[in-house]
């Protein structure tokens, strides 16, 4: 996916409605916003993740003659203006954007992101914003909840090879960190990302030789400061009787399988007769959140938590609804608010703002979603990001933005962050927002009822 070829990374209707308003003259300035209708089932808030990557989109998308050609040699755009082609040649995004900071806990209904620029710019760029801020969000908040459940014990992302292709593999890593994961087993995310590397060693080593005690005592040699061994192949208690036999320098040993909650009990028991309780025990194998809380509500004496593919696919709540959708136009600098009023669809009119109140503590109290503009108690969530097309943000560290996620999350009250059945948080419309809306919804249903040469 290179640089000169983002402005491809849409669907195809984005550029076929781009055309039309480029050959039918306009040219509105339009405000789009990126927001999440409805909580998927057990979420009661989320990690708003991914907007790195919607800036270096934002500030890199273009067209090459390549792109172009393609595009221009397609059926649909067989009646399309030369013109616009040209346009698509210089294409940049030139508009403002703003939006909640990566880490910060948002709710449904919220905008993350808001876009204003250009009518031709905002469409085109939906797609690929709402690809990486929706899949980014859904992991990085099932990583929250996967940590929550740990209770402060150590929570490695394992998911690469079961994340739906390499890309989505690196991205889960990095979404995961931001959700509270201590590292990762993807090298590449490490290396890109500044995400601690984590690895031990798989069956197939401990297959590779004649016995495991020598596949163990191998493993040593070459790592005596890392030794960390996957002692499940055979069976599980003989495996750690092995493991003890390293002695003092033996780190962690890992189990992959089988009834965790009695395995790791016995392993615990085998190590300490053996003096040997500062190793650790990892447990991995087709973990959630749900059965980490069962684990340790049993007393599981396990020490931290590889979790892979119900992580990085949120396989309870793998799609995340976020839209994007058009909230307010400028024609002739007169602002022109619009909505959408199907049914089970509706949206509120004008740019928005959110506005967060604390109570003394600095614990969320509650968040009122108003007009941009309106004076009102609380700290509003929206940034300016990019301004005229160039980002205007500093933009933070991986391990600063993990901070602001957990510092959120330590400001939500633990009755919102159950696991199941936790409470809804409080999030209300502002007076302002709501009569704008009766007034153009009254307006345009009005409008709707006029049809021209009646």
């Amino acid at each position: 996916m290179t640089e000169n070829a983002l402005g491809i990374v849409t669907d195809l209707y984005q550029l076929t409605m781009s055309a039309g308003y480029f050959d039918q003259h306009k040219h509105d300035i339009a405000t789009f916003e990126l927001s999440v209708r409805h909580l998927p089932a057990n979420r009661s808030y989320l990690v708003a993740t991914g907007l790195e990557q919607a800036l270096h989109y934002l500030t890199h998308i273009q067209f090459s003659e390549e792109t172009i050609h393609y595009v221009r040699q397609l059926p649909v755009f067989r009646h399309v203006s030369a013109q616009f082609f040209e346009y698509l040649k210089a294409f940049r995004f030139s508009g403002d954007v703003h939006a909640a900071p990566e880490g910060t806990i948002v709710f449904a209904e919220e905008p993350i992101l808001r876009v204003t620029a250009p009518m031709i710019e905002t469409q085109i760029v939906e797609t690929f914003l709402l690809s990486t801020i929706n899949f980014q969000t859904s992991i990085a908040t099932k990583a929250s909840r996967v940590v929550h459940a740990a209770r402060g014990r150590e929570v490695i992302d394992f998911g690469s090879r079961r994340a739906h292709g390499p890309q989505a593999g690196v991205l889960a890593a990095r979404a995961s960190f931001i959700g509270g994961c201590k590292g990762t087993s993807n090298v590449f995310a490490a290396y890109k990302l500044g995400i601690p590397p984590v690895g031990t060693v798989a069956h197939s080593w401990v297959m590779a030789f004649e016995n495991e005690l020598d596949s163990f005592r191998r493993f040593h040699e070459i790592f005596p400061d890392n030794t960390v061994l996957l002692i499940d192949t055979y069976n599980t208690p003989a495996g750690a009787r092995h493991a003890a036999q390293i002695g003092k320098k033996l780190q962690s040993v890992r189990i992959d399988s089988g009834n965790l909650l009695r395995l790791s009990s016995e392993v615990r028991r085998i190590l300490d007769a053996d003096g040997l309780q500062h190793v650790s025990i990892v447990a991995s194998g087709d973990l959630n959140e749900d059965r980490i809380d069962d684990l340790l509500r049993s007393g599981a004496p396990i020490d931290s938590f590889g979790v892979g593919t119900e992580m990085v696919t949120s396989r309870d709540a793998p799609a995340l609804g976020g839209v994007y959708k058009l909230v307010e136009l400028e024609r002739d600098g007169k602002l022109i608010p619009v909505m959408k009023f199907s049914e089970d669809k509706i949206t509120y009119p004008c740019k928005k703002q959110v506005y967060r109140t604390f109570n003394k503590n600095g614990n969320f109290v509650s968040d009122v979603i108003g007009l941009e503009g309106e004076t009102r108690e609380g700290t509003p969530l929206l940034t300016p990001v990019i301004k005229e097309g160039r980002i205007c943000y500093d933009l933070p560290g991986i391990q600063e933005i993990q901070r602001n996620a957990a510092d959120n999350l330590a400001r939500l009250a633990e009755h919102f962050k159950r696991l199941k059945d936790a409470e809804v948080y409080p999030v209300m419309k502002s007076p302002g927002l709501e009569a704008k809306r009766q007034e153009v919804e009254k307006l345009l249903r009005k409008s709707a009822e006029v049809i021209p040469g009646t």
